[in-house]
């Protein structure tokens, strides 16, 4: 692959997409676990909120490493390493991707091993580690105008 520029378009559609994601999760009982667990909708919208939040981070890193880098990668974990390797991320920005995918990939592969309590953990104390990480793309998007094609 050979190295193109970033589109914009793609950078702050997932950008919005995860902050969206997170916004839902965040208006769910969260902080009431009797209330969380009291409507079974609950935790279906968390998981679906929380996994479509994971997946839109790591296509915008397959973006970057895509277009940016011409480095494609097919594997989500993969994913994180090589933004860490490209220094993208940092190494603990990469870290908390790497978790991420992995829990990604539990969740999609794994489903029935994922506990309710589990996903009502996660939702309730990681939702900042997603932050991070879009924090993370954000500064090296900013950092970084000469890959970015403003008009696409």
């Amino acid at each position: 692959m050979t190295p193109e520029p970033l589109s914009k378009r793609v950078i702050a559609d997932r950008i919005s997409w995860v902050k969206r994601m997170v916004e839902q999760i965040r208006m769910l009982p969260l902080d009431n676990q009797e209330a969380f667990f009291a409507d079974v909708r609950n935790e279906a919208a968390a998981e679906s909120y929380l996994r479509r939040a994971l997946e839109a981070l790591l296509d915008l890193g397959r973006h970057i490493l895509a277009k940016g880098f011409g480095q494609g990668v097919t594997e989500y974990k993969e994913v994180a390493r090589q933004l860490r390797t490209y220094r993208v991320l940092t190494d603990h920005e990469a870290e908390l991707l790497e978790d991420m995918a992995g829990y990604r990939n539990r969740m999609v592969h794994f489903y029935h091993e994922v506990s309710s309590h589990e996903l009502h953990e996660i939702c309730n104390t990681r939702l900042e580690d997603v932050e991070q990480v879009v924090e993370g793309f954000k500064r090296w998007t900013r950092e970084h105008p000469d890959l970015v094609d403003e008009s696409l």
